[in-house]
């Protein structure tokens, strides 16, 4: 008699897989939906004061906002129209300055404190001053560049106010950059370096392109701080209500404007200084979407 398998018995021995079903009652599926949950109500109530602002500003500065507004000069008292021209060319005149001198000598600070020397004691030290400047408040910069520059020339400026603005765009500038050179991959360095690339050249052509998003984000990020600071711009290039014809002599900034013009009693300068708000907030967005455009990686 032939011994057969039996199937009967062996078929009843089924093993129970765990269920791939998702269960929302589930300890950790649970848990994991009321943080979601939470998450979202807490970004929800963050950005309202955001879209609040923007509301008023697109409401009541866009109804004044037209092509006679961002050319003429502003008005006196009592005077209906104007506009505040002088103050968007005072602006960009300014920060441009400021970019000028800050962007070059933060970069090149930032190639020596992440590829250069990074441990040595000067580039402990200048990381330590770069990180206590980013608290430095921005209107102790103005008393600094006010006694350094206004008093010797005798006048305010807008290379005064350029230079003060630098010096708070500075360490943005610094920090940023040193951060994006340090994630570009070793590998990448190391593999120039094997070629016979000299250092220079693997700065130049690894370190500084690669990280050129990075450090194109904190530029712009520099540069949409400085805009929109006033306190520094009070002492050094004060206001004009006329156009800027020499960098050696007051000049207006958006920033002033909207100080000025909020605290009057006119409705027309009320106005203004709802329109000159709501272009303060387009250069900077402006600036943020040039820097993801000529920040993005080269493919190769």
């Amino acid at each position: 008699m032939s011994a057969t398998p039996d199937l009967t018995a062996r078929n009843t021995d089924v093993i129970k897989l765990p269920s791939l079903e998702r269960s929302f009652f589930d300890p950790r599926a649970l848990k994991s939906g009321v943080l979601t949950v939470g998450t979202w109500i807490v970004a929800v109530i963050a950005s309202v004061p955001l879209f609040s602002v923007l509301y008023m500003l697109i409401v009541r500065g866009g109804a004044r906002l037209n092509w006679e507004t961002l050319t003429a000069l502003p008005p006196a008292g009592f005077e209906m129209g104007g506009g505040f021209g002088n103050a968007i060319v005072g602006t960009l005149v300014m920060v441009g300055i400021g970019a000028l001198i800050s962007v070059p000598i933060g970069i090149l600070t930032a190639v020596f404190l992440a590829e250069l020397g990074p441990d040595s004691k000067l580039a402990n030290t200048s990381r330590f001053l770069a990180k206590v400047l980013t608290g430095f408040p921005s209107i102790l910069a103005g008393v600094f560049v006010y006694a350094a520059i206004v008093l010797a020339t005798g006048t305010y400026s807008a290379y005064a106010g350029g230079i003060a603005l630098a010096v708070l765009m500075l360490p943005t500038v610094i920090l940023t950059a040193e951060e994006a050179m340090k994630m570009v991959p070793k590998k990448m360095k190391d593999a120039a370096h094997g070629m016979g690339c000299t250092r220079s050249q693997v700065i130049w052509k690894i370190v500084l392109p690669t990280g050129l998003p990075g450090i194109m984000t904190g530029v712009m990020l520099a540069i949409a701080g400085a805009a929109g600071e006033s306190a520094p711009l009070l002492f050094t290039s004060l206001f004009s209500n006329y156009y800027m014809s020499s960098l050696s002599e007051p000049t207006a900034s958006l920033s002033i404007l909207i100080y000025n013009f909020s605290g009057m009693p006119f409705e027309n300068q009320i106005e203004l200084a709802w329109a000159a708000s709501l272009v303060l907030v387009l250069i900077v967005l402006v600036f943020n979407i040039l820097s993801r455009i000529f920040g993005r990686p080269v493919k190769v």
